[in-house]
């Protein structure tokens, strides 16, 4: 049977790559997707919490961070956006040279 630790080691191991990619990659679609992924890990770890207690208050939790995720992703797709219009390219270094 697959019990609380197993869903815990594949979030943190999610949340490990993503965090290795924001990190590593320079890419800006590249770090959003990767923040992406930790967000998503938290919210596995949310929901495995809160079925191992038996409650509902995981679910909620994880319900909000999707919201907010998705508010994020409008933001950041614009960000995104902006930059490769400005700077034809999507490389993290260039985007504090976004000024005119």
């Amino acid at each position: 049977m697959i019990g609380l630790t197993h869903y815990l080691v594949v979030s943190a191991l999610l949340f490990g790559i993503g965090t290795l990619g924001v990190l590593v990659r320079r890419n800006a679609l590249v770090v959003f997707m990767c923040i992406e992924l930790m967000l998503n890990a938290v919210n596995m770890s949310f929901i495995a919490f809160s079925r191992f207690r038996g409650g509902m208050d995981g679910h909620v939790v994880a319900f909000f961070v999707m919201a907010v995720a998705a508010a994020e992703a409008a933001v950041g797709l614009a960000l995104i956006l902006h930059l490769f219009r400005t700077r034809q390219s999507l490389n993290v270094d260039e985007a504090n040279l976004m000024r005119h």
